[in-house]
């Protein structure tokens, strides 16, 4: 499985910016894997920012982005979306794109462990 996301750059707090994820080489269709977006600040670990399950039925998101930040996948076309709204510089972080094959309880969809596979990153920075 290949992850690839596009999109990052920089924006002026307040801005807006989507960032998506290609997914290929996929064992199964791609609508049977959850998918999820993390983000790692320097020196830390990545925390979850936002989740899927494989069929689109349920979300869940992490506090801080709440109200902000939209996920959305095309199992047409492979893609996952991540529209962030309202940026604030705290927002700066490299963001990952993850995907688990089958179910997960959508509790767990911020979980960094829930997930097999992950793409290379894309830098977000807000100023």
């Amino acid at each position: 499985v290949q992850l690839v996301e596009s999109g990052g750059g920089s924006v002026q707090a307040g801005r807006s910016l989507r960032i998506s994820c290609t997914a290929s080489s996929l064992t199964y269709s791609y609508s049977t894997y959850f998918m999820g977006w993390f983000r790692q600040y320097p020196g830390q670990e990545r925390e979850g920012v936002a989740g899927v399950t494989a069929s689109g039925d349920a979300t869940d998101y992490a506090t801080f982005v709440k109200g902000r930040f939209t996920i959305s996948r095309n199992n047409a076309r492979n893609t996952l979306t991540l529209q962030m709204d309202s940026l604030k510089p705290e927002d700066t972080a490299m963001y990952y794109c993850a995907a688990g094959p089958g179910y997960i309880a959508p509790r767990l969809l911020l979980s960094s462990s829930s997930y097999a596979y992950w793409g290379q990153g894309t830098q977000v920075t807000v100023s």
